[in-house]
C-alpha cells in the first residue's frame, strides 16, 4: 500500500469497480499521487484528477517516473517565474526563497522550496513558520513536484494542508507566431502601464489589489499589459506578460475575459499577442501556471501548444 512518502511520485493504482458473476472487475489508474488521507487517495492523471476511496483499492505501488525535466530545469523555471512575480518583502533560507506581499496571491506569499535551505529540513520548516509568524501571515510553502517530495512528506507529518494542484505549463512561441491573426476580433493593445479598467477586471477575479499587488505587477522591467476593447471602448479581455531569467522566458499571467465576451477566442488572441511582443525581446518559450481543476483554461492552453513541465502544491500550515 502507499505511504505519505509516496506523495509527489508516480504511482499505479488497481481499483475494484464491480463484480461480474464470480469475477472481480478492476481498472488501473496511473498518475502522480497528490494527496493521501485515511480514507482516499488522489491522482493527477493525463485525463485529470482522480479521487479513489481506499476501500476500492486492490493494489497500489510506486512506479518509475515518466520522463521529466531534470531538477535544474525545474529550479531555473521556478526562479524565472519568481522574478516575473516579485514579492516586495523577501528573505532567504539558503536556496529557499521567502516571500510576502500583503497576502495577495499564493505565489507572492509562500516560501519557494527549491535548492538547499542550508539546514535540516525540519529546521527549514521551523524557520519558515517563524518568518511568516513575525509578519502576521499564515505560513505557506510552494513545493514543486516531484522535486520537493521530501518537503511534502514532512509537511504531511506536521498536518499541513494542500491547495489545489497547480500545473506549470510551457510552450514554444514559434507556432503562436505563425498562427493566422483573427481578423474578426478587436486588436490587442499592448501597453507599458495598465489602465484603470484593466486593474478593475483583475480585481474582480483576484480580489482588491493592495499596494503590494501594484509592486508585483509593475516590478519587472520587461513587462506588458494586454487590453482588448470593443468599438465602444469597453474592456473585453486582459493579460500580463513578463520576460525574465537568463533563458528569457515569457511568463503569461492574468488571462481574463469579461463574462459577456467569453467563448469568442479572446484568451488565445491575447496570448498570441504576448508571444509576438516577447519574441522581440529574445524569448522563444513561454510558461504559465494554472490550477489543474480549471479544465476550461487547461483546454485553452493546450490548443495553444502548452503542456505540463512540472506541478506544484501550495502547502498551508495549520491555523
Amino acid at each position: 500500500m502507499l505511504r505519505q512518502q509516496d506523495v509527489g511520485h508516480r504511482v499505479v493504482v488497481r481499483r475494484i469497480v464491480g463484480v461480474s458473476g464470480d469475477r472481480t472487475l478492476f481498472t488501473d489508474a496511473l498518475g502522480e499521487l497528490v494527496d493521501l488521507t485515511e480514507t482516499d487517495l488522489t491522482l493527477a492523471t493525463d485525463k485529470g484528477t482522480v479521487r479513489v476511496p481506499l476501500r476500492e483499492v486492490h493494489r497500489a505501488k510506486r512506479v518509475p517516473a515518466a520522463r521529466r525535466p531534470n531538477a535544474a530545469s525545474v529550479i531555473a523555471l521556478e526562479l524565472a517565474a519568481d522574478e516575473a512575480w516579485p514579492a516586495p518583502v523577501r528573505g532567504r533560507l539558503g536556496g529557499w526563497l521567502l516571500r510576502a506581499a500583503d497576502n495577495w496571491t499564493g505565489r507572492a506569499n509562500s516560501a519557494l522550496a527549491v535548492g538547499d535551505p542550508d539546514r535540516t529540513l525540519e529546521e527549514a520548516i521551523d524557520a519558515v513558520v517563524r518568518w511568516y509568524g513575525e509578519r502576521g501571515q499564515q505560513p505557506l510553502i510552494n513545493a514543486p513536484l516531484p522535486l520537493a517530495a521530501p518537503v511534502n512528506a514532512s509537511l504531511d507529518e506536521r498536518g499541513w494542508t494542500s491547495r489545489p494542484l497547480t500545473l506549470v505549463q510551457t510552450a514554444a512561441l514559434a507556432p503562436m507566431l505563425t498562427a493566422a491573426a483573427r481578423a474578426d476580433l478587436p486588436p490587442v493593445d499592448l501597453a507599458d502601464a495598465a489602465g484603470d479598467d484593466w486593474y478593475a477586471m483583475v480585481a474582480d477575479h483576484k480580489g482588491t489589489l493592495p499596494a503590494a499587488a501594484l509592486t508585483i505587477l509593475n516590478g519587472v522591467p520587461d513587462r506588458v499589459f494586454a487590453h482588448v476593447r470593443d468599438t465602444d471602448g469597453k474592456l473585453l479581455a486582459v493579460a500580463r506578460g513578463a520576460v525574465t531569467g537568463p533563458d528569457r522566458w515569457l511568463g503569461v499571467s492574468l488571462v481574463q475575459t469579461a463574462p459577456a465576451a467569453r467563448r469568442r477566442g479572446l484568451g488565445g488572441h491575447v496570448v498570441r499577442a504576448l508571444a509576438h511582443w516577447a519574441s522581440q525581446r529574445g524569448a522563444n518559450r513561454a510558461y504559465l501556471q494554472v490550477e489543474e481543476r480549471n479544465t476550461a483554461a487547461v483546454a485553452l492552453y493546450g490548443r495553444l501548444g502548452f503542456s505540463t513541465h512540472h506541478t506544484y502544491l501550495t502547502r498551508e500550515a495549520p491555523l
